[in-house]
């Protein structure tokens, strides 16, 4: 039966595949593929109301215009200009202030851990245990200070209107041997675009800020459909999974 079976399809060792399992695993991936296309769909048509509001949204490089959206609610806008902290925050051991700083403290910790080996006793191999010692710097706790205010484009608000850019490494300063602290930091002036809802006289918090992007890059970068690009390279991989998984099982019901 082995043998009969062999001639049909194509042995990988570990599993076999026949012909019925290759004409079964076809249904399978076309059932997927038209699952994938309706899934698509409703991805695709969602970008594309993404994509109608950001096209429709106004666009404002002014103080003026900026302040009078706001006030009369005038919705969705991308506005250029730039981001500054109004207070400032900083450590006494830095020489620089910052609009978001962060304190790391590292301690230099001692571990142990067991390594394997081989051997090979009397023309057998066998696998014994050391300890092994090492150390390394890890992170015991941290603290950090946000400026209250910022100004954007003129206007001040709350700190927590607008999303910061990422932290930049600032400095190490040891205490002692065993101890050390990281200092992270967002510096005092950007210059970039935000996309918001003007509305009640402000924008919504946390309000996301696009660095070093003009309101035309930043329209190219939020069209530019990665979505439904990332979904069909996860698609066809768990296509390629359920397939592989079909295979190797033992599929006598297609005998």
């Amino acid at each position: 039966m082995d043998k009969y079976r062999r001639r049909r399809g194509f042995d990988f060792g570990d599993f076999e595949i026949t012909k019925r399992e290759i004409l079964a695993s076809i249904s399978i991936i076309a059932i997927m593929l038209l699952v994938g296309v309706l899934i698509a769909g409703k991805i695709s048509d969602w970008e594309l109301d993404q994509n109608e509001k950001y096209n429709k949204a106004i666009k404002i490089e002014t103080q003026d215009l900026f302040e009078y959206g706001m006030r009369t609610n005038v919705g969705n806008a991308f506005v250029y200009g730039d981001l500054e902290a109004v207070d400032t925050v900083t450590y006494p051991e830095l020489d620089s202030a910052y609009m978001y700083v962060e304190k790391v403290k590292e301690r230099y910790t001692k571990h142990t851990r067991q390594v394997s080996h081989t051997r090979t006793v009397n023309g057998k191999t066998q696998t014994y245990y050391t300890t092994e010692t090492y150390w390394t710097w890890d992170r015991v706790g941290s603290e950090e200070q946000i400026c209250k205010e910022i100004s954007f484009l003129g206007h001040i608000f709350a700190s927590e209107k607008i999303d910061f850019p990422g932290t930049e490494y600032i400095d190490t300063i040891k205490e002692s041997s065993h101890v050390r602290y990281k200092y992270y930091g967002v510096g005092l002036r950007f210059t970039g675009t935000i996309f918001a809802d003007l509305k009640d006289g402000t924008i919504p918090n946390n309000t996301p800020f696009y660095e070093n992007k003009s309101i035309k890059e930043t329209v190219d970068y939020l069209e530019s459909g990665s979505m439904l690009i990332i979904f069909w390279i996860f698609w066809i991989i768990l296509i390629g999974f359920c397939v592989y998984g079909f295979y190797y099982i033992d599929n006598e019901w297609l005998e």
